[in-house]
C-alpha cells in the first residue's frame, strides 16, 4: 500500500492539475462577459453565464483550499487527515464544475441553435461529467473494495516473509509508484491546454467574427466544443477515480485504467482541434475545398504523432523482445 506520503503527495498533484486549467476557463468566463456577443445574449443566457462564473469560483475555492489546509492546521506534515481533507474536498469541487460545465454548454447551443437544443446540450453535459467524476465511481467503488482489502491483508503478512521476497515486493511497490505518477503528470501536461481550448472557443462563440461565419462553420465550432469538453472530462476521471475508488492506494488497476482515459481523451481532443482548423481556415480563405483539406492533414499529423508512430514502435519492440 501507499506511503502517507505518496498519497499526500498525489492527492495534492492532482488538485494542481485541477486548479490550473479552472483557473484558465475562470479566466475566461470573466472576459466573456465584455465580449460584444454577450450584450445580445437573451436575458436568461446571461444570467446563466453569471451563474456558471459563480459555479467556477466555488470550485477554484475549493480545489486551492488544500493548500491553507496542509500550511496553516498540519503545518506542512503529511498525515492522514490532510489526505481525507484534500480527497473530500477534491470531490466536492468537480460537481459545481460539471454543472459550470453544463450551463456553458447551454449559452453555447442556445446562440447557436436554439433554447431547445441548448437545454438538451446543457443537461447532456452536466449528465456526461457526472458520470465519470461521480456514477462510475460509486460503481467500482464497491467492485473493488474486496481486492482492496485483499491488498492491505497481503501488506500485512509480509512480516512473515524472507528479506528477498520483501525486498522484491519492495521494489515493485516503488515501480509501481513512479508509474502512478507518471500517469498522473501526463494527464496535467494534456488537460490546461485543453482547457483553455474550451475557454477560448466558449468566447469565440460571443464575437461578431463567429455571427457572421456560415452556419456550416457554426455547428462544426460547436462540435469542436462538445469533443474537447469530452476530452477534459475523460482527463479528469483519472483524479476522481483515484481518490473515489482506490482511496489514494497505488494499485496497477488504476494505472491500467488512468492508462487508458488518456489514451481515449486523444481521440476527442485530434478531431476537436481539426474541426476547429476547419472553421479558421474556411474564415480565412472563403475555400471549403482547402478547409476540408487543412482539417484533414491537421488529424492526420495529430493522429500519427499520437498513435500511428507509438504503435508502430511498440510493435518492433515487442518484436525485438
Amino acid at each position: 500500500m501507499a506511503k502517507i506520503k505518496d498519497k499526500v503527495e498525489n492527492a495534492l498533484d492532482e488538485a494542481r492539475m485541477l486548479v490550473l486549467g479552472a483557473q484558465v476557463l475562470l479566466g475566461f468566463q470573466f472576459r466573456s462577459i465584455f465580449e460584444q456577443g454577450f450584450d445580445k445574449l437573451p436575458l436568461p443566457s446571461q444570467f446563466m453565464k453569471l451563474a456558471g462564473l459563480g459555479l467556477m469560483l466555488v470550485a477554484v475555492a475549493l480545489i486551492i483550499s488544500p493548500a491553507a489546509y496542509h500550511r496553516l492546521v498540519e503545518d506542512g506534515e503529511d498525515t492522514p487527515e490532510v489526505h481525507r481533507y484534500t480527497s473530500n474536498v477534491m470531490n466536492w469541487a468537480l460537481l459545481p464544475f460539471a454543472f459550470g460545465l453544463g450551463l456553458d454548454f447551454y449559452v453555447a447551443a442556445q446562440k447557436v441553435i436554439g433554447w431547445k437544443a441548448g437545454v438538451a446540450a446543457g443537461l447532456f453535459a452536466t449528465a456526461l461529467a457526472a458520470s465519470f467524476w461521480y456514477f462510475l465511481e460509486f460503481y467500482m467503488r464497491r467492485e473493488r473494495a474486496d481486492d482492496i482489502e485483499a491488498a492491505r491483508r497481503e501488506e500485512r503478512e509480509m512480516g512473515g516473509e524472507d528479506e528477498g521476497q520483501k525486498d522484491k515486493k519492495k521494489e515493485e511497490r516503488e515501480k509501481l509508484t513512479n508509474k502512478i505518477k507518471h500517469v498522473l503528470t501526463e494527464c496535467r501536461v494534456v488537460l490546461p491546454g485543453s482547457q483553455a481550448l474550451l475557454g477560448f472557443q466558449f468566447v469565440v462563440i460571443l464575437t461578431e467574427s463567429f455571427e457572421r461565419l456560415p452556419p456550416l462553420s457554426k455547428y462544426i465550432h460547436l462540435a469542436a466544443l462538445g469533443l474537447n469538453a469530452l476530452t477534459i472530462v475523460l482527463l479528469i476521471t483519472p483524479a476522481a477515480y483515484h481518490r473515489m475508488v482506490e482511496r489514494g492506494e497505488e494499485t496497477e488497476h488504476f494505472h491500467r485504467f488512468a492508462s487508458k482515459i488518456i489514451i481515449s481523451a486523444l481521440v476527442p481532443l485530434a478531431l476537436a482541434l481539426a474541426a476547429d482548423v476547419y472553421v479558421v481556415v474556411r474564415k480565412v480563405s472563403g475555400s471549403q475545398l482547402l478547409s476540408v483539406v487543412s482539417a484533414l492533414v491537421a488529424l492526420a499529423v495529430f493522429w500519427e504523432l499520437w498513435f500511428g508512430l507509438t504503435l508502430y514502435r511498440r510493435t518492433q519492440r515487442q518484436y525485438a523482445d
